[in-house]
């Protein structure tokens, strides 16, 4: 039984995360405590251990990961400063003449905002304080309100600049290579985070596309649950003063990596002194509010390192008993192939969405199997657009889904916890849709990095 040693260290961290035990020094901890038992009764090399060092400091050097404080940089100061609340009134005014333009202006904002934040528990909190009483004001369903800011708000794990795009595009760019040097291809090629953003362009805007396009039609089957708003109509100038600044800054962020004049992490530092700049134009920052900011990047920032680096202890005990090795050759035994073996893969990570946050199974689940899959001849890009959708489905999923308690903290009491999940079910399915699509036709993923390569 010594040789499932790897496996019963990962239920037992599974099993302490849903204790409600700390992630970061839970992985760590967990994992010492494995190696300390395995060293003891002989079954793990204590010269594993030795290389944490040189671990931790590559994670702090690591150039690609300084865009992370930045992009939550650029995420927090547009949430302190209104741009969220400006927008969203602005949107209403365009679409509120039509039957179900409400919710389809707060997937239009929630989608900006995602791309602005990157962080869903961020994005489902700021829309649910903002939009949710509107909506219901309205005279919308519970339900329908309610699952187009959940299904909102899971954007964020899509639609670049995305945290979790940036977090995926490091650890499968270190697991690219790794795959090829497993072939004997010593002169690897690369997948940078800024392949991962091109690639989730045309499904992150297609998802959008078919929120709205359910929404458009539930509203003319069930007119009276998704009714047309009767206030005031916005004009051009006052549509373009909500709108243009957050697009703007979006573009610039975005236009320069997909442009390749800046890389992630240069385009993040943009993306930061911009952000501050509108938030100042508008006037909504003052050094209380600055202050507010830092100390909120600054915790946020420190809780990803904190994961990284327990993470980081975790994965080298787990290759010390021979994890890798073990899941490779389950892998390489299934009957259906690769395809098979990605199948199972995602099924995995769609349940450990219910119970570990994206970080998580980022930095513990991914550095395992994407290896082993690539080696098996999986395309990077599409993996990473593939893990980053079929989570953003799990974080939807009653009765676990991270969005769903996100909604329920911010929501009032009057809206029932069944109507939140009755809400997200059509969602759930458009998502499902989405990744079925992707499966059967790749190069929805694949086509556009390609195109700006060549």
């Amino acid at each position: 039984m010594a040789e499932y040693t790897s496996l019963y260290m990962f239920l037992a961290v599974c099993l302490l995360l849903m204790l409600g035990y700390p992630v970061a020094f839970t992985l760590a901890g967990t994992a010492l405590a494995f190696a300390a038992g395995g060293i003891l009764a002989g079954s793990f090399d204590p010269d594993f251990l030795a290389a944490l060092p040189g671990r931790i400091f590559g994670t702090i050097s690591n150039t690609t990961l300084i865009a992370v404080p930045l992009f939550i940089l650029m995420g927090v100061i547009l949430e302190k400063s209104r741009v969220a609340e400006e927008l969203l009134g602005s949107m209403a005014k365009v679409f509120g003449g039509l039957r179900g333009g409400l919710g389809i202006s707060v997937v239009v904002v929630g989608m900006l905002l995602a791309a602005s934040t990157g962080i869903v528990g961020a994005t489902v909190v700021t829309m649910g304080l903002l939009s949710l009483p509107s909506m219901l004001r309205s005279g919308y369903s519970p339900s329908l309100a309610a699952g187009t800011i959940c299904a909102t708000g899971t954007l964020g794990q899509i639609i670049p600049p995305s945290i979790a795009l940036v977090l995926l595009g490091d650890i499968l760019s270190s697991a690219y290579q790794q795959a090829q040097l497993n072939m004997s291809i010593f002169n690897p090629k690369t997948v940078s985070v800024g392949d991962l953003f091109t690639g989730a362009m045309l499904p992150g805007l297609a998802l959008v596309a078919m929120y709205i396009v359910y929404l458009l039609i539930y509203a003319q089957i069930k007119p009276e649950s998704a009714p047309a708003a009767t206030g005031e109509r916005a004009g051009a100038g006052e549509i373009l003063k909500g709108l243009l600044p957050p697009l703007t800054l979006i573009l610039v962020v975005l236009g320069s990596i997909l442009a390749g004049a800046a890389t992630p992490t240069e385009a993040s530092g943009i993306g930061a002194v911009g952000a501050l700049i509108l938030a100042l134009g508008k006037g909504q920052m003052d050094l209380k509010r600055l202050r507010e900011v830092v100390i909120n990047t600054m915790e946020v920032t420190c809780m990803v390192f904190m994961i990284l680096v327990g993470a980081a202890v975790f994965s080298l005990v787990f290759r010390g008993f021979g994890g890798e090795e073990l899941i490779q050759q389950f892998f390489q035994g299934l009957p259906g192939g690769v395809m098979a073996a990605t199948l199972v893969v995602m099924l995995v990570i769609f349940l450990l969405g219910f119970i570990l946050d994206f970080i998580e199974i980022t930095f513990v689940v991914v550095p395992i199997v994407a290896p082993i899959l690539l080696t098996m001849g999986v395309d990077p890009i599409w993996l990473g657009i593939m893990i980053a959708m079929n989570l953003q489905t799990s974080f939807l999923t009653p009765p676990f889904g991270f969005a769903l308690f996100y909604l329920r903290g911010v929501a009032p009491e009057s809206l029932p916890t069944i109507a939140i999940y009755r809400g997200v079910i059509p969602f759930i399915i458009i998502q499902i849709l989405a990744m079925a699509a992707l499966w059967f036709w790749p190069v929805l993923a694949t086509g556009l990095p390609a195109l700006l390569k060549n």
